[in-house]
């Protein structure tokens, strides 16, 4: 059994994230290929102000998945078995 580093599946889970959110947003404009856009989009919708006086932080964290996003993570775990 050949030793896997977690690091590399989180890796690839990422890039099927981003490159299914990309291709998904892309797939809106075409009719037929317009339920691959179809998602939910949650976090948090007003950021969190952390203000020290001296410096002012703002923190953010929205999540986007769409159809083909999933489709991703699901390329990316099967190419991740095959490695």
């Amino acid at each position: 059994m050949k030793n896997k580093n977690i690091w590399i599946l989180i890796l690839f889970i990422l890039c099927g994230i981003v490159v299914g959110g990309l291709l998904g947003e892309l797939a809106r404009q075409v009719e037929f290929l317009s339920w691959l856009a179809y998602g939910q989009e949650f976090g948090l919708t007003s950021p969190i102000e952390l203000d020290l006086s001296v410096i002012k932080l703002t923190f953010g964290l929205i999540f986007k998945i769409n159809i083909a996003s999933i489709i991703g993570i699901v390329l990316a775990i099967f190419i991740y078995k095959k490695v």
